[in-house]
């Protein structure tokens, strides 16, 4: 079965038929680094790395693009609350990044361009747009001409009659039209700045995925990605860049993932529940947070709170589980069971499963059920008398393979014995101080990771659950 996948552009499943032959071009907006990422930027960075590794894995080979935001309004905002420049506000949490997304479990980019890096080729496209007559320059700033581009409102859905009703010329822009959107902006007083034909300023917000993706990727490519808000204005405002430039279509499929609320309410500063994924997985296993996101259709929305991530921590826990008993299994087993046949047969059947879920538009969340039908089907098999290497080594190779499609993993999840008698050992001593809060904290941390202790005349045994 070929995978198929919704296309924002054509509001419908269709088939993915990438321009080359086992090869995937494919552009996701990344976040503007003016912070730590909140949990909305995560969903994507979850959401579009598991696509990745599916495409991996169903043989594809792909080339990845996600970019840098680093020079915009909240960029210079905090640069001058926090009396730093903008480069330096930028380096500091494209490294944060780094680090709390390869806790999620989601690999680097092939590429991850910065705006400051590649300012020359953001200023030549915008001088080719005006030589072509769709860009204009007006008292420093250069401006798209929107009507001059038929096809604009084509992957939100509007008509030009439509958004002209919401339209605004805000306070200081100079553009003809009150539809047409920045490029470029003319340098304030105090704000960093770069040369260009038009005089000193930066770059507009959208022009920069455009001339990114066509130096990385090439003027036309398979899928372009990103959360739902980007759909309108900056991805359609993309497309109008990007198609009026090369006169070809500028991404064949556009993928969008769903919103985020935060306890039943829409994520925002003012309400206070700007949940920050630094902090989250201070306090959560960060492989918990991404089973999680999983756990939902990525275009559906998807509700956190953190009693819906417990709940998650401990379904979790019951993959893990069975794992860790199969591994156990294994030192008893031996190779002389006669069903052996019915068991693999059973096995690969749920990796088909696996497959046609993903296939159909990469849903996470059934594919997550294939995982605990074999999770089920694992902890039927420990019930068996008599159990084979062979089965056993089957089950785990193939709870490995797709949780590694999943970006998930079971290292670290299961405590070495040395760990464990350390962990008893400073139990024990607790109950001797009388620290019995203590005591009873070791006690649920070691529950927590299926082992059971049984206090006796002559010690403290512990055993697997």
């Amino acid at each position: 079965m070929a995978i198929q996948l919704y296309n924002t552009l054509t509001r419908r499943k269709e088939e993915f038929i990438p321009l080359e032959e086992g090869k995937v071009k494919m552009y996701v907006c990344g976040p503007t680094v003016y912070n730590y990422i909140h949990i909305g930027n995560a969903r994507p960075a979850i959401v579009f790395d598991t696509v990745r590794r599916y495409f991996e894995y169903r043989g594809y080979d792909i080339q990845y693009v996600s970019n840098f935001t680093d020079v915009d309004d909240k960029l210079i905002r905090a640069a001058n609350q926090l009396g730093e420049d903008v480069p330096t506000i930028a380096n500091r949490f494209i490294e944060a990044y780094f680090e709390d997304v390869s806790a999620l479990g989601c690999k680097q980019a092939d590429v991850h361009p910065r705006v400051m890096d590649n300012m020359d080729i953001i200023i030549e496209f915008i001088d080719e747009l005006i030589k072509k007559g769709y860009a204009y320059e007006s008292e420093g700033d250069v401006y798209f001409r929107t009507r001059n581009f038929e096809g604009y409102g084509k992957l939100s859905h509007q008509s030009i009659d439509d958004l002209q009703v919401g339209a605004r010329i805000e306070v200081g822009e100079k553009k003809q039209d009150d539809l047409d959107f920045a490029l470029w902006k003319a340098a304030k007083e105090g704000e960093i700045y770069w040369e260009s034909p038009w005089g000193i300023g930066r770059p507009g917000w959208h022009i920069e995925c455009s001339a990114m993706a066509k130096k990385y990727l090439g003027e036309t490519i398979d899928i372009h990605a990103g959360g739902q808000d980007l759909t309108f204005p900056h991805h359609e405002n993309e497309i109008a860049q990007s198609e009026a430039l090369s006169g070809k279509a500028f991404a064949r499929y556009w993928m969008h993932n769903g919103y985020i609320n935060i306890d039943n309410e829409k994520m925002s500063k003012s309400l206070g529940n700007f949940v920050l994924v630094h902090d989250i997985i201070k306090r959560h296993n960060p492989q918990v947070l991404r089973f999680f996101m999983l756990s939902v259709h990525y275009r559906n929305p998807i509700n956190y709170s953190e009693e819906l991530l417990e709940s998650t921590r401990a379904a979790f826990e019951r993959l893990t589980t069975s794992y860790q008993n199969l591994k156990h299994r294994k030192e008893s087993s031996t190779n002389l069971t006669n069903n052996n046949h019915e068991w693999l047969e059973k096995i690969a059947g749920l990796q088909d499963e696996f497959i046609k879920a993903m296939d159909d538009d990469f849903n996470t969340a059934k594919a997550i059920s294939v995982l605990f039908d074999l999770s089920k089907l694992a902890n039927y098999y420990l019930l068996e008398k008599n159990t084979a290497v062979e089965v056993i080594d089957k089950f785990t190779a193939q709870f490995d393979e797709l949780f590694n499609v999943l970006g998930l993993s079971f290292a670290n999840t299961e405590m070495l014995d040395e760990e464990i008698d350390a962990l008893i050992e400073k139990r024990n001593q607790a109950r001797k101080d009388r620290n019995f809060q203590l005591s009873d904290q070791i006690r649920d941390q070691l529950k927590e990771m299926n082992i059971i202790l049984e206090d006796t005349p002559q010690g403290t045994r512990w055993k697997r659950g």
